[in-house]
């Protein structure tokens, strides 16, 4: 992802909360006076990588979006009388300080987990947004709460750095157990299999004709896992891709039986999956003739999200497997991820062109002068384009002008399986 212009960004629309530090003696009056003092605390450390990857202002704009939510929140279940503060100094925290005179009981039994709850849905529902554009998913945040009844035979500092201390060992201890139910929800999703693939078709520009059909997974519907990319994602976390990588082709595989005569199975692979045994030429021979499928039938997508260690090594296991009849397509390219040195070293049989150069197309000069530039280059390894991402008969239309063999996007219709589900 590129960076945005961070520096010359302009000011938040959210103000940015008091610091703790600011509001010190007033927290220590009220507190003195009404003698509990409840803290609500949103963890937010995860948001620290932020400012090492885009600067301190975004940072603070990301900051204040959590305050104005966390504040938002406080609104609805509090009377008013609330104090709502970013942590100490050095800290990525917010939180919510609640007063409360002696002998209410339930103002811990009740009102702060009920808040700490409230917090936590707002989190789950709503922070996706709050760090957007500058990380792709948010990590775990967690809510946690405790409070102090004021002793005065204790300095009210020491009381006050304890209750927060309290309410962020609860937040840590919060995120821990989402972790780990997310990771065994997710195991119970691999080991059970439960990932199935759509389909979307790769049409001839000329003809409009479908070529080809490329093989998306998908996670169970209704779940936190159904997308591809949160799929992947907590793969990533686990450091269980290689897992994933598996299921997801034995699914691509599985799903396109009945691929209409003539046409191609584009499947994602990643090159270590070059490492698993099922992948070996006999092996994957004998899977696809369960499926009816030919080695002809069948492109080897490659991305470059993962890095090939050795293009010489790679070269020689894809021309293995090319003299078995399959083909090969470099993906994401002109994404960030393919470089131009991946389409000259591996020499595939097509160039899937990223959406970042298709939208728009046909009224963007610069995007078509990269296009001709790549045609060329396919041209003299004889390599043909796809173009991904099309969304428009305009885009399509370019691409014709431009000569380039195939399209793919939701113009022609959204993924789907291949036939009725059983």
């Amino acid at each position: 992802m590129e960076a945005p212009d961070c520096q010359g960004s302009s000011s938040s629309r959210f103000a940015p909360l008091p610091r703790l530090g600011d509001v010190l003696p007033e927290v220590i009056e009220r507190f003195g006076a009404q003698r509990v003092l409840g803290v609500v605390l949103v963890e937010a450390s995860p948001l620290a990588a932020i400012e090492h990857g885009f600067g301190h202002k975004v940072q603070s704009e990301v900051m204040a979006r959590l305050g104005a939510m966390v504040r938002e929140t406080a609104r609805r279940f509090l009377d008013g009388g609330e104090l709502v503060v970013s942590g100490e100094t050095g800290r990525h925290e917010i939180a919510v300080l609640i007063f409360r005179r002696g002998g209410d009981g339930a103002f811990y039994r009740s009102e702060l987990p009920t808040l700490a709850r409230a917090l936590q849905r707002a989190l789950e529902q709503r922070a996706g947004r709050l760090a957007y554009p500058y990380v792709r998913k948010l990590p775990i945040l967690a809510a946690g709460y405790s409070a102090v009844i004021r002793n005065p035979f204790l300095g009210v500092d020491s009381q006050i750095r304890g209750v927060l201390e309290e309410a962020r060992g609860d937040a840590a201890m919060r995120a821990q157990t989402m972790a780990r139910r997310r990771r065994y929800e997710f195991l119970g999703v691999l080991l059970a299999g439960e990932v199935t693939s759509v389909y979307e078709p790769i049409v001839d520009v000329a003809t409009k004709t479908v070529f080809g059909y490329e093989a998306l997974a998908r996670g169970p519907v209704d779940s936190e896992f159904h997308s591809p990319l949160a799929l992947f994602d907590a793969a990533q976390s686990e450091a269980l891709i290689f897992e994933l990588d598996c299921l997801c082709r034995r699914s691509g595989l599985d799903g396109a039986i009945g691929l209409p005569a003539g046409t191609r199975l584009f499947l994602n692979v990643r090159p270590t999956t070059i490492h698993d045994p099922s992948f070996k030429p006999d092996a994957l021979i004998r899977t696809l003739e369960r499926s009816r499928l030919r080695p002809s039938d069948v492109v080897f997508e490659i991305s470059e999200q993962e890095s090939i260690a050795s293009f010489d090594v790679f070269r020689e296991i894809r021309d293995e497997y090319r003299n078995l009849g399959f083909r090969f397509a470099l993906d994401d390219t002109g994404a960030g991820y393919a470089s131009l040195q991946a389409v000259i070293e591996l020499e595939p049989d097509f160039i899937k062109v990223d959406r970042a150069l298709i939208t728009g197309l046909d009224t963007d000069p610069a995007k078509q002068t990269l296009l001709r530039a790549l045609q060329s280059v396919a041209s003299s390894i004889g390599a043909r384009i796809i173009g991904e991402g099309l969304d428009t008969l305009e885009e399509l239309e370019m691409l014709g002008a431009l000569e380039i063999p195939f399209g793919q996007g939701w113009l022609f219709g959204k993924p789907t399986p291949l036939r009725a589900t059983e």
